[in-house]
């Protein structure tokens, strides 16, 4: 038996139906569609509408419905479900374990990974290390957020960014040299003030007072995040790069997280990439956090083939970043 690698063998995703347009937002905040646009490459993002009483499991369970649609899998045949969310249904009981039970998983165990916008990208190193461990088979990895519901609609420096939506994919073991092949991963606690929700955890738990001071949102230095972002996803990519001695002709496709276009822009520059390698559909969805990956895969899907090399770079709060470089398995 070859060595084994870990490949994406199938990828699934959602958003809800309701778009929230940035000619909305200029009626909720002091804002303009063309700023908007020209800053961060955002006209729309989708929103689950609260009276819809749904949370991130919901979205991760639809995008989990759409990759079993396209491909048949058993789900009793899954070993581990790993949900990447900034957004657990609860702070307390696993949301991947709800969302392992809802799908049929029922011989998988489960657990939350949290690190911000870099959660998938994170997942995608933990799946393949247990599939190339040869321990476990099937691997299912959700990034699903619902960053509307700690998303202040009256703050125009985050609410213009952020949208909800999931996706999934499915990790197996590969023996053609596919699959996972490196990755560069990092973080720096120097951003834990740069991007944060104040309150709800341990040390500011929730009082009268932190709802009152509408500490419960999420709250972010846009100057010092940029410049910190900017640098780092891609000096990763870059890294990646170098460390398997690539080329931007070798490279088939960019995977960037959807933080902010300038941000993507910069990244493809440095790795010396056409932008028509570059995934991106920030346009639409805006910033989904741990969903941005796999939903650009899910968009994707149809003009990847076997064999394509992808390089994904991702960076959040915390702060957190990275990239990996993984040879896709399928046509």
């Amino acid at each position: 038996m070859g060595k084994l690698s870990a490949a994406i063998t199938a990828v699934g995703g959602y958003v809800p139906e309701f778009v929230l347009t940035n000619k909305m937002l200029e009626e909720m905040v002091e804002t303009n569609d063309e700023w908007i646009t020209t800053r961060t490459g955002i006209q729309e993002r989708r929103i689950l509408k609260p009276e819809e009483g749904e949370g991130s499991s919901y979205l991760a369970i639809k995008a989990v419905q759409d990759l079993f649609r396209k491909k048949q899998v058993d789900p009793k045949e899954i070993d581990l479900v790993i949900l990447a969310t900034a957004t657990p249904d609860t702070l307390v009981a696993s949301t991947a374990a709800y969302v392992a039970s809802k799908i049929g998983a029922t011989n998988a165990f489960a657990y939350d990974l949290l690190a911000a916008c870099s959660s998938f990208l994170y997942g995608m190193s933990s799946a393949a290390a247990y599939i190339a461990s040869g321990t476990y088979k099937k691997v299912l990895l959700i990034g699903a957020d619902k960053m509307s519901s700690i998303i202040d609609y009256t703050d125009r420096t985050t609410c213009i960014i952020f949208g909800d939506g999931a996706g999934a994919v499915l990790f197996e073991a590969n023996e053609e040299g596919l699959g996972l092949q490196d990755e560069y991963l990092r973080s720096d606690g120097i951003g834990r003030t740069y991007l944060s929700m104040d309150a709800g955890g341990s040390i500011l738990p929730a009082s009268e007072e932190t709802v009152k001071n509408r500490q419960h949102y999420i709250y972010q230095d846009g100057k010092t995040v940029f410049k910190f972002a900017v640098s780092n996803m891609a000096d990763a990519a870059a890294r990646i790069m170098d460390q398997n001695q690539l080329t931007h002709e070798d490279v088939s496709w960019l995977v960037p997280h959807q933080a902010n276009k300038r941000i993507i822009d910069a990244t493809a520059n440095r790795m010396g990439l056409d932008h028509s390698k570059v995934m991106m559909n920030i346009q639409r969805y805006g910033n989904t956090t741990s969903a941005t990956l796999p939903l650009l895969l899910s968009d994707y899907e149809a003009q990847l083939k076997k064999g394509d090399n992808l390089v994904f770079a991702a960076f959040g709060g915390g702060f957190t970043w990275g990239a990996i470089y993984l040879k896709w398995a399928y046509n």
